[in-house]
């Protein structure tokens, strides 16, 4: 089986991404050291954070219990914000259930940790989790409208003769903001030469098989 987020070490497909997350890699290295319990009582303090609740306490109990060094316990948790955090950015009929427990297992993770992850990241909760990282991204306005016009300057202070022409542009933001600004001859040539070269590459980059679905 296939599936289009890179490959790993090896033959591995991972949607994780073309390399994996050394904070991953670390937490997975742990989480063999770790039992049942104490991993989920940290995968249940991950999660909570993740839906904006303040898990210090949780993650301070952990530490004092003595069963995990403090060091220890940050790496696992950098590592199960990371696997998640990429993970719940995939949508869900992209990101194959039977993709992920496979990859999980190429990290040599647990059944068990991996019957929770997978909980996670496909069960009852993911729609909540989504929305929650939905609302902590910045977006920028986008644009909703774009007008423009051609003026010749007739003469300048300067020069009683000057036909130079330039563009004219007003764009209007979705924040109902208008910005207006003016773009000479030689500019525009070079914004036009940008963009067709942006356009270039990503043809290029969509060509390359590490994009590409297979089933």
């Amino acid at each position: 089986m296939a599936s289009a987020y890179g490959k790993g070490s090896g033959n591995a497909v991972t949607f994780l991404g073309s390399r994996i997350l050394p904070e991953v890699e670390l937490m997975s290295k742990y989480l063999r050291e770790l039992d049942k319990e104490r991993f989920r009582c940290i995968l249940k303090a991950v999660v909570n954070t993740i839906e904006g609740k303040n898990c210090c306490e949780a993650a301070k109990a952990i530490v004092e219990s003595g069963a995990i060094s403090e060091d220890i316990l940050s790496h696992i948790i950098a590592g199960m914000f990371g696997l998640l955090k990429e993970a719940l950015r995939l949508p869900k009929s992209t990101l194959k259930q039977e993709v992920f427990l496979e990859d999980l297992r190429a990290l040599r993770i647990s059944e068990d940790c991996i019957a929770d992850f997978s909980s996670v990241v496909f069960g009852n909760r993911r729609t909540f989790l989504e929305s929650v990282g939905n609302q902590q991204v910045t977006r920028l306005p986008c644009v909703t409208e774009f007008n423009w016009r051609v003026d010749v300057a007739i003469s300048t202070s300067s020069v009683s003769r000057a036909l130079q022409p330039s563009i004219l542009t007003e764009v209007k933001l979705s924040d109902d903001t208008r910005h207006r600004f003016e773009i000479s001859i030689s500019k525009f040539q070079e914004l036009r030469y940008n963009i067709a070269l942006i356009l270039k590459e990503m043809t290029d980059l969509e060509k390359k098989n590490i994009l590409k679905i297979q089933d």
